[in-house]
């Protein structure tokens, strides 16, 4: 079982977003039992709240859904627990911190690095461009399906 975290500040945007854009590319492949896929947050912030209304709305444009999700936080657990904790930016990783310790186990990268140009995933809630964070998070979770599967 591959197991993939995805984080982000508030869990309600750009993690979710990745979170459901990796299960909708892992059920088409039917691929499903090889593969647990969750996202979380660095941040209290929005723990229990759906996901962001402009991201749903992005994320249903393509055909997927993302019912039934609610913000959480990350904890020390999800360290031992999952085999890649993915971060949208460098802000993430440094306050992830606190949660993975010195990755001794290289599981954390930022979602970018795994395609051939990387960045930070600009966030959305601030620049109101959730088809440009779209196209990011698209980009990179096709390339994490295909290393992976």
């Amino acid at each position: 079982m591959i197991r993939i975290l995805f984080v982000c500040h508030g869990n309600i945007c750009r993690s979710p977003m990745a979170e459901f854009v990796m299960k909708h590319l892992v059920a088409e492949q039917h691929l499903d039992n090889q593969f647990e896929i969750a996202s979380a947050a660095t941040s209290t912030e929005e723990i229990g709240n759906p996901v962001y209304p402009p991201a749903r709305r992005e994320l249903n444009s393509h055909g997927i859904e993302c019912n039934g999700h609610h913000a959480r936080q990350m904890t020390t657990d999800d360290y031992d627990y999952y085999n890649y904790i993915i971060a949208m930016d460098h802000y993430n990783l440094r306050n992830m911190q606190r949660f993975v310790g010195n990755d001794s186990e290289r599981k954390v990268s930022l979602l970018m690095d795994w395609t051939d140009n990387p960045h930070d995933v600009a966030d959305p809630w601030y620049t109101g461009d959730f088809r440009l964070t779209w196209q990011d998070i698209w980009q990179s979770c096709n390339a994490i399906f295909t290393k992976l599967k």
